[in-house]
């Protein structure tokens, strides 16, 4: 178990600790590879992850727990749902005093659970500034209010919490149109009160769709096209980005990201990227060139996006979805905590190894990703998301630049000067398409002027005419980026792209082979530069992950050369934390 005290020695300083640490991680991550969780079938080994998390979460917060003890309310959401009410250190706990009013905050949950996706209300994850980054599912369909506890129910075998598809019914059907729209004025009034009493303004929108479609029906909706504007209160934010089959072109690209393009003229792919005015400005950052971004560029600039927005100077919180929220909403909560945690803005007194711990179990496995089944498809991006830590190391990606030394609970103490000189040379000696140089940040390109009022189709200059969405008065400015042109050169197919430069310097020969200059756990000179606060501790997460990672899944490359090559990289990662020597995890 992980040591619950604040005192406890940090995994740096304490050989013996960090393995411990590490090898708790490694359980973690093969227990989640072999299984995905289910709320009302715990067992042991699963009852101590939950555990630990709680330990965990309340060394920096006071909190309230939303029940979900057999699944009742969602059948894949953790069975004890953590509501962060305030920073607190682990000495005050026995002064608690609640600031938020449980019974009716659980009853709001039990009554809007059904209009999202698969049950997956709008639940808080994160505590920021107070205010709560939330995440869930998107809005469900009219056939999946109706059909999806009795269709599920028949064709699983008697289980109604299962993820087979429930057979749905177009939103626009004549039923509806005759009255039925009332029952979505319920289920959705209920989700707004959710979103309200969470204090949520924002709502970021992954989806490439504006409504998922299967065997041409209309499967699941969203706010951007809710008819009735339910959400016309909200900043709603059309970010799309690739879902979890863009990752296994990830994958089959020996896990590179740099040059990876999403091919955004696929028919689906009919949501266009929409942002307030307000929010394009400042970040420095050409949006019209969204669909020519690699995986890593685009990634970078949507977590840049939703940093800038929790950085507002109002007190609302964000929600982010995609469609079933278990893989890109994953994605970017584990990107969010993990980068402010980096800054000391969130989970203060953890070290690496236990944020690196409450990520993986809390935000993937508690929250239901399919780990399994999406490594039997080669479907990358929970590895991805880990392996991504290395191209924001940089201040770019601070929420808090200017005040973080100030008031920072993080002390240089902690790290020795060896320490990250450690880190940074082990770094720098391994494969390019792993484990990057640390001036990875991909220059950004001067934003354009954004027009202060309708919403503009920047590449024609015309107003925007797509039905898509209609924009209420009471909006604030907007400005679309609509599909382009299928001709136009720069949207040509990723296996066209040519990888970027900082992926041809890779350190991997013709023969899947380390070339004999790699030394990732040569000793380093005590003269070299110490990396930033915020570098070292994320280059640290991901130091751990790829050891856990290597001693349990591993990496499989689509051809034999490069195999070799990816698989000794993570030995030596495994060698260096300590896993390697016993075959068995604890």
């Amino acid at each position: 178990m992980m040591a619950a005290s604040p005192s406890a020695a940090r995994g740096f300083t304490v050989p013996g600790l960090s393995v411990r640490k590490s090898q708790h991680i490694a359980d973690l991550i093969d227990l989640f590879s072999k299984t995905q969780y289910r709320a009302k079938e715990v067992t042991p080994r699963v009852e101590m992850i939950e555990k630990r998390c709680l330990e965990l979460f309340a060394r920096d917060y006071k909190y309230s727990i939303i029940y979900n003890s057999n699944g009742e309310v969602c059948g894949h959401y953790p069975r004890q749902i953590v509501f962060l009410e305030y920073e607190s250190p682990e000495v005050d706990r026995d002064r608690f005093e609640s600031t938020v009013q449980i019974t009716k905050l659980q009853d709001l949950v039990n009554r809007s659970k059904m209009a999202r996706c698969r049950g997956r209300f709008v639940c808080p994850v994160i505590l920021y500034n107070g205010k709560h980054i939330c995440r869930s599912a998107t809005l469900a369909g009219w056939g999946e209010l109706y059909g999806r506890t009795g269709y599920n129910y028949i064709f699983s075998g008697g289980s109604d919490d299962t993820w087979t598809e429930p057979e749905e019914v177009p939103e626009d059907d004549s039923a509806v149109r005759n009255g039925d729209s009332q029952l979505f004025d319920k289920v959705r009034g209920h989700d707004i009160k959710l979103l309200r009493y969470l204090s949520v303004r924002y709502i970021c929108d992954l989806m490439v769709e504006n409504k998922k479609v299967k065997f041409g029906l209309n499967v699941t909706s969203s706010e951007k096209v809710d008819k009735a504007q339910r959400y016309a209160d909200f900043t709603l934010l059309s970010v799309p980005y690739p879902g979890c089959e863009f990752f296994k072109d990830y994958k089959d690209r020996d896990y590179t990201a740099e040059g990876l393009v999403f091919n955004w003229n696929q028919d689906h792919v009919d949501a266009p990227l929409t942002i307030p005015v307000r929010f394009t400005q400042n970040l420095n950052i050409d949006w019209s060139q969204y669909q020519s971004w690699d995986l890593v560029e685009q990634t970078q600039n949507y977590l840049k996006l939703l940093l800038h927005i929790i950085n507002n100077d109002d007190d609302s919180g964000l929600l982010v979805h995609c469609i079933s929220g278990w893989d890109r909403t994953p994605l970017f909560v584990s990107l969010l905590r993990l980068s402010l945690w980096a800054d000391g803005a969130v989970h203060a007194s953890l070290e690496p190894a236990e944020i690196l711990y409450l990520t993986i179990a809390y935000d993937w496995f508690l929250f239901g990703h399919m780990l399994p089944d999406r490594l039997s498809k080669g479907e990358e991006i929970f590895f991805f998301c880990f392996n991504f830590l290395k191209h924001i190391v940089s201040e770019k990606f601070s929420a808090v630049r200017k005040q973080r030394r100030k008031n920072s609970h993080f002390k240089d103490s902690e790290f020795t000067v060896e320490d990250l000189c450690q880190l940074r040379s082990r770094d720098r000696g391994s494969i390019t398409s792993l484990s990057s140089d640390f001036s990875l940040i991909t220059e950004e390109v001067a934003g354009a002027s954004c027009p202060g009022a309708d919403t503009v189709d920047l590449f024609s200059n015309q107003p925007q005419a797509s039905n898509w969405r209609k924009v209420p008065t009471s909006s604030p400015p907007m400005v679309v980026w609509c599909k382009q042109n299928p001709l136009e050169e720069h949207l040509s197919h990723p296996v066209n792209e040519a990888k970027s430069s900082s992926s041809s310097s890779s350190n991997q020969s013709d023969h899947g082979v380390l070339r004999s200059g790699s030394s990732p756990l040569a000793v380093p000179s005590r003269g070299c530069s110490v990396p930033s606060q915020r570098q070292a501790r994320l280059e640290a997460v991901r130091e751990i992950f790829l050891a856990a990672y290597s001693s349990t899944v591993g990496l499989r490359s689509s051809a034999p050369s490069p195999s070799g090559a990816i698989s000794g990289l993570l030995e030596q990662f495994a060698r260096g934390v300590g896993l390697r020597g016993s075959n068995a995890i604890v």
